[in-house]
């Protein structure tokens, strides 16, 4: 019911996110100064601007998170991991990180649970969302992928980068709640424009929301 959700509690839910290659430094001081208003979860970005948003973000309870081997998942594992040890270091306390696709679609299973486990190591203290990027992947490589997130010591699965040929969808959050019950947070991104649109994701079993219309979903609710 809509009724059951205020403009603090939705927004509590939500990543506000910009990764746009194209992202200046006053757009992300702006995303950062809406998130702190709105109350946000996190404020999602590309590494190169984690100290920046870490400055931001100082004293607000709304957390950095930086996009790890982002959008294609195809760095090797060391980078990686490196690459989450120094968005550690500047500030991430999140970091959201894409799964070796191809690795998974050939079955190497191990490769694909190291590589998530490295990270997982490298972040340290931080919470971190495996994006399993499922616009490429059937139904059993989707659950196979939440299971290799979940052993390698990971937080959350996501469903997509955004940058892929297809977004969130219901069917595929239900299929990864269903999977990883509750022991693993779904976070939903990727199209996602509107409260409905929101909605059918929270009813599907997601509990994090990524987009960069944020402040456009909660001002549609009324309080």
């Amino acid at each position: 019911m809509t009724t059951a959700w205020t403009r603090g509690r939705l927004a509590a839910c939500i990543d506000h996110t910009l990764l746009k290659p194209t992202a200046t430094q006053e757009q992300i001081r702006s995303l950062c100064r809406d998130a702190r208003a709105a109350g946000f979860a996190a404020v999602c970005v590309n590494p190169c601007h984690i100290p920046l948003v870490a400055a931001e973000l100082f004293g607000s309870p709304v957390k950095a998170c930086a996009v790890i081997g982002f959008p294609l998942g195809a760095n090797a594992g060391r980078i990686k991991a490196a690459e989450a040890e120094l968005a550690a270091a500047q500030g991430a306390a999140e970091v959201d990180m894409v799964i070796r696709i191809g690795a998974l679609k050939a079955g190497q299973h191990a490769e694909v649970e190291q590589d998530i486990r490295g990270v997982v190591q490298a972040a340290g203290p931080g919470l971190v969302k495996v994006i399993i990027e499922t616009c490429f992947l059937t139904d059993a490589e989707k659950a196979a992928a939440c299971r290799l997130a979940a052993s390698a010591g990971a937080r959350f699965v996501k469903t997509s980068t955004g940058f892929g040929s297809g977004g969130a969808t219901a069917a595929d959050v239900r299929l990864m709640r269903a999977t990883v019950g509750t022991a693993l947070g779904v976070k939903a991104s990727g199209g996602i424009r509107s409260f409905a649109d929101t909605l059918v994701m929270l009813e599907a079993g997601a509990c994090r929301i990524g987009t960069s219309a944020g402040m456009e979903i909660v001002a549609q609710l009324a309080v």
